[in-house]
């Protein structure tokens, strides 16, 4: 599969929408006392207005038919704090392959484009969250170069 990756249009907003639904149910069904099932991230709305944000890129993986098989949100954010350097990363707040697509690199050639636009925006680093059970992801993460930077616990109270 041949594909390009580019900037989000409001005109990819449907199967943007179909793909976060995707996402959305893959957490549903990892941490049901969490995620609500049936459930997306974004509106179309905060979809078209995330596109017009200087801080925030959504970019697409389309095949030579202008089909879309994947995105990456990413949002570039910058830290410093009284015990904290300054730097600036560039955030992956959420990434998806469409279910019909995995396992053609989709999610390869996104990753490799947020690599280059992280680059072009000089940021330090790529940052991201995973949720723990979801280890299809964690794999995926780690063969692209990633390392666990930080770990978030929890105890149930019951």
């Amino acid at each position: 599969m041949n594909l390009n990756v580019r900037r989000a249009i409001p005109s990819d907003g449907e199967t943007v929408s179909r793909l976060l639904y995707q996402v959305a149910e893959i957490h549903h069904e990892g941490r049901p006392d969490i995620f609500k099932p049936a459930s997306k991230k974004y509106t179309q709305n905060e979809f078209e207005e995330l596109i017009c944000m200087k801080d925030f890129a959504i970019l697409v993986a389309e095949d030579e038919n202008k089909k879309v098989h994947g995105y990456a949100f990413c949002k570039i954010k910058c830290f410093e704090t009284s015990v904290i350097q300054p730097y600036k990363s560039l955030y992956i707040d959420d990434i998806c392959v469409d279910k019909e697509s995995r396992g053609h690199h989709v999610g390869t050639v996104l990753f490799e484009a947020v690599k280059k636009l992280a680059k072009e925006l000089n940021c330090d680093n790529i940052e991201l969250n995973v949720w723990e059970f979801n280890e299809s992801a964690m794999k995926f993460y780690e063969k692209m170069g990633m390392i666990t930077q930080r770990r978030g616990m929890e105890l149930k109270v019951e």
